[in-house]
């Protein structure tokens, strides 16, 4: 705007000398030249032009026969009336512009910030951000299953011979919204997760949308909301989560574990409930998504401590069918903690961690025996290492736990005589980026549960183990194609031996 308003004094200095003391006549041509470099400097509309030149074009025939002095003073005042009207446009423009720059800041403009892939959408209204993120999948699996002879209670080779089903993979599919702001200096969100799966779902056990397949006619898929919750806080002071979300213990082993990408070991497959199993079992015990209150500290120097105390879980044997505790109530609630370390040393980088639960369990059901306990207390702890180095990647993992079960939180952890079982697992892991596209995945884990003291059941399971080997291609940013290969092996405390071997071929996609 400065540059048309100095143009406008240049001009209007020069007619002002030529009107009181010029005496060369000024000719038409002369004003229309002095508009036409105003109109192309943008100091006049063509409205404004044309009006100038309809007026000049009246005024020239009026001014024949007019001195040359005469027709000299009309032009400049001419100029000088074209001169103050781009005066006044510079003005308007100028008011224009500082309006809608104001209206651009305003808390009422909604607009898009830039896409990161796998880190959603994000839509920006105001204050607050909108960010709207999911993912979708879809295997092929076959599964040569459960060769071998006798029964392994809570073993998780495949049942049931061989079957072809297409499923979802260890994760099902997701729609995941948050909305987060900051207000009197504090950070805070409310986030909503769905997970529905491609299966559809026998809904009618203690599993929920979890409760395995229903492979029948006008059956319908499965719903997992698995989070609601809110969170607060500021950098300095960490950050609280009230709501339901991902555990605390076992966390980190389910979210390092590649089979997040695919299948892993199948579980079921004649009647796929919303999930496979991954690693679950077969080398960490599932973090599962719980009711809590917790906190996150800052980060200092790469170390973050997590403590939660969540609703109690109870204990049961619905999942294996063997003798012990069916059911337990606590009047206390679990608490759960974690510390972790992230690390960088040149070309090498990754995370340490270990993490802790306790959990009283009382009133228990299903005990037998006139010196049966009725009351004990769940404990495990768990640690682990991620190192990634060029190319190169590994994870490392192990947990114990006494009346903590295996598989889910405190399946089979209670014996008929009110005595815990031990548990124990791990898993090692190691990945190679052939090109940036394109990585390989090797792992082998095992989950053991011991009898408790005082029982005899054959039957039951002792040892989960699989081997997984996975190809991953990341054909886009979003999708990425899976192929996957596991053996699995149940055995029981009987020495009975089943096992079974997953192919999977498939996609998912993350947005």
């Amino acid at each position: 705007m400065s540059i048309k308003f100095s143009t406008w004094l240049k001009v209007s200095t020069v007619i002002a000398v030529g009107a009181g003391f010029a005496v060369t006549p000024a000719f038409a041509d002369d004003y229309t030249d002095l508009l036409n470099i105003l109109r192309a400097k943008g100091s006049l509309t063509q409205n404004e032009y044309g009006a100038l030149m309809a007026k000049h074009g009246t005024g020239s025939r009026a001014v024949k026969g007019r001195t040359s002095r005469a027709a000299q003073a009309d032009g400049a005042s001419d100029a000088q009336a074209a001169a103050a009207s781009a005066a006044a446009s510079a003005a308007a423009a100028q008011a224009a512009a500082q309006s809608a720059q104001s209206s651009l800041q305003a808390s009422n403009i909604i607009r898009s910030k830039p896409y990161v892939p796998g880190k959603g959408i994000t839509i920006r209204a105001g204050d607050i951000d909108l960010n709207f993120s999911g993912f979708v999948n879809g295997y092929y699996t076959y599964s040569a299953g459960a060769t071998g002879s006798g029964k392994v209670g809570g073993g998780l080779a495949a049942p049931n011979g061989d079957s072809s089903a297409i499923r979802d993979g260890l994760l099902p599919a997701a729609l995941i919204f948050k909305a987060s702001t900051t207000q009197a200096g504090i950070d805070m969100s409310a986030v909503f997760g769905i997970y529905p799966g491609i299966n559809s779902s026998n809904t009618g056990t203690i599993f929920g949308a979890n409760g395995g397949g229903s492979a029948y006619g006008l059956s319908t898929a499965g719903i997992d909301f698995r989070q609601v919750y809110v969170t607060a806080g500021t950098k300095k002071f960490g950050t609280v989560k009230v709501g339901r979300d991902l555990g605390i213990f076992g966390s980190d082993a389910i979210l390092s574990d590649a089979t997040l990408l695919g299948v892993g070991a199948a579980g079921g497959n004649t009647m796929p409930g919303n999930t496979a199993l991954g690693r679950i079992g077969i080398g960490y015990v599932y973090a599962d998504w719980l009711p809590q209150i917790s906190y996150a500290s800052p980060t200092f120097g790469g170390v973050q401590i997590t403590v939660g105390a969540m609703s109690p879980y109870s204990v049961t044997n619905a999942f294996s069918g063997e003798p012990g505790v069916t059911k337990t109530s606590s009047d206390t609630l679990m608490f759960q903690g974690k510390v972790t370390y992230d690390y960088a040393f040149g070309a090498l980088n990754g995370r340490l961690w270990s993490s802790f639960l306790v959990q009283p369990q009382q009133k228990m059901q299903g005990i037998v025996g006139a010196n049966a306990r009725d009351s004990v207390l769940s404990a495990a702890i768990d640690g682990g290492i991620k190192a990634n180095y060029g190319p190169f990647g590994m994870v490392g993992y192990y947990y114990r736990g006494s009346g903590l079960g295996t598989t889910g939180l405190f399946f089979d952890a209670i014996a008929a005589n009110g005595r815990k079982r031990d548990s124990e697992g791990y898993y090692v892991q190691g990945t190679y980026s052939v090109t940036k596209k394109l990585r390989l995945v090797a792992s082998y884990g095992q989950s053991n549960l011991n009898q408790a003291p005082g029982e005899v059941n054959p039957d039951l399971v002792r040892t989960n183990e699989a081997a997984i080997g996975g190809v991953y291609y990341s054909l886009t940013d979003w999708m990425t194609l899976v192929g996957e290969y596991a053996y699995v092996q149940a055995k029981s405390h009987g020495d009975t031996a089943l096992h079974s071997n997953n192919f999977t071929a498939g996609t998912m996609l993350f947005f």
